[in-house]
C-alpha cells in the first residue's frame, strides 16, 4: 500500500496558476510539509525560480539550488518533501525520467547541509508529483531515497481544507558558547568543514537533551496532545503553544572512544550568543519524542545554516572580512526573521544580515518561496528584545537552566546609548525563554 499525502486546498489553485502562466513546455517546482509515519501532509507549493535566461529544459543544477535556498527558510518540522513537475501529456514517460533524477539529486544536496541523519526507521519516501499541463490531473508516486536504485511507488494525493491551522509549536531558546579550534593548514574554503566537524560533540549533546514542555516533564512516548481542547464547532485541536527548556544531561554518553590529539592551531573560531527556535508538529496523535526531535533539529539547522551563510558571504566578499595579520574579529551572523505563512498554522523564516534592510527579506520570500510578504508580517524583534533581555541571567543552584531576570535600569547601567544588540555576548550554553538572539562570530588569529 503506497502512502497518502493530505494537501493544503491552497496548493491546488496555486498549481493550476503556475501552469496556466508559465508559458513553458516543463514546470518545475518543490512540495513543502511533514512527514510522519501514518500519513504526510503538504503545505505550499513552490515553483522553481526563474533564471535569466529562460529555457525549456529542465536544469537541474538550478533546482537543487533553489531546493537548498529554501529547506533554510523552513523551521523544524517541515521539510522539502519532493518535487513537482508540470508537463504536456506527450512528455509524460520523459517526464518520470526527469522527475527521478530531482528527487534524488534535491535530497542528496539538502541532507549534506545537514548536522543530523535521518534515523533508518524514519520516513525516507519523497514525492515525485506529475501533472499534466493541458487536464491538470496529477500522478503522484514517491522514491526510497535511502535506495539509489528503488522503482516509483504509487501514491495518493488528497486535498484538505485547514490542514495545519492547529498545528502545535514548540519554541525554546538555546544559548550557544562554543570555540572550535582551526588547523594551521586550512585553506578558507575549508572553514565551513572546520565548523561542521568541530560541532560533533554540541550536536550529540543537544540530541541527548531532556526537555520540559509547559514547565512539566512528559514521557517520550507519550501522546503530545493528550488532554488538549479541541474547537466546539469541529474536531480540530485549537492550536496549542508548548515553551521548551532543554536541559543538558548531567553525564554525556559519547560513541567515540575518548583519545588525545594534538594538532597545530592557527586560532579559534568561536561561535556565541543565543538563537532562537521554533517546530511545529501535525495533530495525527503525535508524540512527545517526535515533537521534540523536530525541535532539536532546528536548534541543529539554524546554528549550521547561520554559519554557512557568513562563510559564503566571506568567500563572495573576503575584503569585507579580517585582513592578514588582525588578532581577533567579530562579525555579528544573520538574524533570524520570521513571517506567517498565509492559509496555514505555520510560519516560515529567512536570515537578514547587519546591513540588510526588510525589502531584502521580502525580494528573497518572492524570489524563492513566490510569497509576497509585507513588512509589518516579518516578525524582526523576536531575537532582538529578547537578546537584551537575557543579559543579566542568574544561574539556579541544582539547575542546569539559565533563567533571564533583567530589569530596565540594570540594562541601562549595563549598555551605552548606542548599544547595538546584534554584538551582545552570552555565556553559558543552554537557557529558556522567549525568543532572542545574538549570536557572534569571531576568528581568533594567534600572531606568529
Amino acid at each position: 500500500m503506497g502512502r497518502t499525502y493530505f494537501v493544503e486546498d491552497s496548493v491546488e489553485q496555486y498549481l493550476q496558476n503556475i501552469l496556466d502562466t508559465s508559458g513553458k513546455a516543463c514546470v518545475t517546482g518543490l512540495l513543502i510539509g511533514q512527514c510522519s509515519p501514518q500519513r504526510d501532509f503538504v503545505l505550499l507549493a513552490v515553483r522553481t525560480s526563474p533564471k535569466e535566461t529562460q529555457s525549456d529544459e529542465v536544469d537541474e543544477e538550478w533546482v537543487v539550488e533553489h531546493a537548498t535556498q529554501v529547506s533554510r527558510m523552513l523551521p523544524g518540522g517541515l521539510a522539502v518533501l519532493g518535487v513537482f513537475l508540470g508537463a504536456a501529456p506527450e512528455l509524460s514517460v520523459q517526464a518520470q525520467n526527469i522527475l527521478r533524477r530531482l528527487v534524488f539529486a534535491v535530497e542528496k544536496s539538502i541532507t549534506k547541509a545537514r548536522l543530523w541523519k535521518l534515523a533508518n526507521d524514519e520516513v525516507h519516501d519523497r514525492v515525485a508529483l506529475n501533472i499534466s499541463s493541458e487536464t491538470k490531473k496529477v500522478l503522484c508516486r514517491t522514491f526510497d531515497v535511502k535506495d539509489p536504485k528503488s522503482s516509483a511507488k504509487p501514491a495518493d494525493w488528497k486535498y484538505q481544507t485547514g490542514l495545519s491551522a492547529s498545528w502545535p509549536v514548540l519554541e525554546c531558546n538555546v544559548e550557544v558558547d562554543l570555540q572550535v579550534p582551526v588547523p594551521a593548514d586550512f585553506a578558507n574554503r575549508e572553514l565551513d568543514k572546520c565548523i561542521e566537524n568541530g560541532l560533533k560533540e554540541w550536536v550529540r549533546l543537544i540530541q541527548q537533551c531532556s526537555c520540559i514542555l509547559n514547565g512539566k516533564v512528559m514521557g517520550l512516548d507519550k501522546d503530545l496532545l493528550d488532554g488538549t481542547k479541541k474547537k466546539a464547532s469541529s474536531q480540530q485541536f485549537v492550536q496549542q503553544p508548548f515553551v521548551v527548556q532543554l536541559l543538558r544531561p548531567s553525564k554525556f554518553k559519547t560513541d567515540d572512544r575518548s583519545t588525545a590529539l594534538v594538532q597545530k592551531s592557527s586560532g579559534t573560531v568561536v561561535l556565541k550568543g543565543v538563537v532562537h527556535c521554533k517546530a511545529y508538529i501535525h495533530t495525527n496523535k503525535p508524540k512527545v519524542k517526535d515533537a521534540v526531535q523536530a525541535l532539536k533539529r532546528d536548534v541543529l539547522n539554524t546554528v549550521a545554516i547561520r554559519s554557512q551563510m557568513l562563510f559564503e558571504d566571506f568567500l563572495l566578499n573576503p575584503e569585507g572580512y579580517t585582513e592578514k595579520g588582525a588578532r581577533t574579529e567579530e562579525y555579528p551572523l544573520p538574524k533570524r526573521v520570521f513571517v506567517p505563512l498565509a492559509g496555514t498554522g505555520v510560519m516560515i523564516c529567512d536570515y537578514m544580515f547587519k546591513d540588510e534592510a526588510p525589502k531584502d527579506i521580502q525580494f528573497r520570500i518572492k524570489e524563492l518561496l513566490d510569497l509576497d510578504v509585507k513588512e509589518d508580517q516579518l516578525d524582526m524583534l523576536l531575537e532582538i528584545d529578547s537578546a537584551i533581555k537575557l543579559a543579566p541571567k542568574t544561574s539556579h543552584p541544582q539547575s542546569n537552566i539559565v533563567v533571564a531576570e533583567p530589569e530596565t535600569s540594570q540594562l541601562l547601567e549595563m549598555f551605552p546609548d548606542d548599544y547595538n544588540p546584534m554584538q551582545l555576548k552570552v555565556g553559558v550554553v543552554i537557557a529558556a525563554g522567549v525568543a532572542l538572539f545574538a549570536v557572534v562570530f569571531s576568528l581568533l588569529f594567534f600572531s606568529d
